[in-house]
C-alpha cells in the first residue's frame, strides 16, 4: 500500500507541494482546503497531468477532512497573509484560530501522522501546532531551515558560478529576520565558503538570504514564494517516508538543546521513519549563540502573543 500525504490548504504553496509529491510519485496525496472548489479543481488537474508524468499515484481534492483519514504526513500551510491594516499580533490570532480548528480534525482523522507546518509565522505556528496536537515532539517539524538555506546555497553558487550540488549549508534560528546563518559551517565542494568569499561581500549574501522571502514579495507584489517552500517540505516528508535519515535544518521543539527550552527553533535534525530521530548540538561561537538566543526570543514573544 503506497503511503499518504494529505495537504491543508490548496493554494500556491500547498498545490506546489502537491505536484512536487504527485511528479516525484512519492505517495497518494489528499488536498484540502476551505475555498469550495479550489482542492477540487487543482487535484483534477494534476491528475490529468499523472500520464504524462508517468505517476501513478492517487490525488484527490476536497473541502471535508474525511479525504485525509490515516494520512502518514499531514503538511500544513493554511493560514492569512498579513493585510494592510492588520496588526501583527491580529495575524497572530486570526491565524492561530485557523491552525486550531485544522489540527482538530487532522487529529481527529489521522492521530498516528507526522505533522509538517508551513504556516507563518512558522516558528509560532508550529508551538501551536505541537501543544495542540499533543503529539510527541518528534512528529511536529517547522518547515524553515531547508528554505533559508536553500536560498543561501543558491546565492552563494550563483556568486561563484558553481553547482548547487557542491554546496551544503546550515541555517539555524527562527524563520524570518532573526536567522543565523552560519558561514563557517557552509561548504563548497568540501572548501568553506570564508575561504572562497570576501567577508564584506558574503555579509551581503547574508543579509539578503535574510531577506530572501521580502525581495520576491517585492517582485511579485501580490504574493510570495512559494516553489522553494513547497520543495523544501516535501524533502521533508520524503526523509521521514523513505527513512533516509537526512540530516536537515528544521524547527524543532528544543528541551534544554543551545540551552533553549520550551520553544521550537530552527537545528540540525535527522528525519527518518520515526520523525526527529537526533536532534544534533553543533558547538557555537559566542557571537553565533547570542544570535541564536535573540532568535530564540523572538520565538518566545510570538508565542506568548497566543498563549502557547
Amino acid at each position: 500500500m503506497r503511503k499518504k500525504i494529505s495537504i491543508v490548504g490548496a493554494g500556491m504553496v500547498g498545490s506546489t507541494a502537491a505536484h512536487w509529491i504527485m511528479a516525484k510519485e512519492l505517495a497518494d496525496v489528499a488536498l484540502v482546503d476551505v475555498v469550495e472548489g479550489v482542492p477540487q479543481g487543482k487535484a483534477l488537474d494534476l491528475s490529468q497531468a499523472q500520464p504524462i508524468q508517468r505517476s501513478d499515484v492517487h490525488v484527490q481534492g476536497s473541502n471535508s477532512y474525511e479525504i485525509t483519514a490515516n494520512s502518514d504526513i499531514v503538511i500544513i500551510t493554511a493560514g492569512l497573509p498579513r493585510k494592510p491594516g492588520m496588526s501583527r499580533d491580529d495575524l497572530l490570532h486570526t491565524n492561530y484560530k485557523i491552525m486550531s480548528d485544522v489540527i482538530s480534525k487532522v487529529v481527529a482523522y489521522s492521530p498516528e501522522s507526522f505533522l509538517i507546518i508551513v504556516s507563518n509565522p512558522l516558528d509560532a505556528m508550529a508551538q501551536a501546532a505541537y501543544k495542540l496536537s499533543g503529539f510527541n515532539r518528534e512528529r511536529v517539524i517547522g518547515m524553515a531551515g531547508i528554505l533559508d538555506a536553500g536560498r543561501f546555497k543558491s546565492f552563494i553558487a550563483q556568486e561563484l558560478d558553481v553547482s548547487v550540488e557542491n554546496m551544503s549549508a546550515f541555517v539555524l534560528g527562527g524563520h524570518g529576520d532573526t536567522m543565523v546563518p552560519l558561514p563557517r559551517f557552509t561548504t563548497v565542494g568540501g572548501i568553506p565558503v570564508t575561504e572562497l568569499i570576501a567577508p564584506e561581500r558574503l555579509e551581503q549574501i547574508i543579509q539578503r538570504t535574510r531577506d530572501g522571502g521580502a525581495e520576491i514579495v517585492k517582485h511579485l507584489k501580490t504574493g510570495s514564494a512559494y516553489y522553494a517552500p513547497s520543495a523544501a517540505a516535501v524533502e521533508m516528508a520524503e526523509s521521514i517516508l523513505k527513512d533516509k535519515k537526512k540530516l536537515l535544518p528544521c524547527a524543532a521543539f528544543l528541551q534544554g538543546e543551545y540551552g533553549i527550552d520550551g520553544y521550537f527553533v530552527g537545528v540540525p535534525c535527522k528525519l527518518g521513519a520515526a520523525g526527529i530521530e537526533k536532534i544534533f548540538e553543533i558547538k557555537l561561537t559566542p557571537e553565533e549563540d547570542a544570535a541564536l538566543k535573540r532568535s530564540a526570543a523572538s520565538v518566545k514573544e510570538l508565542c506568548d502573543v497566543i498563549g502557547v
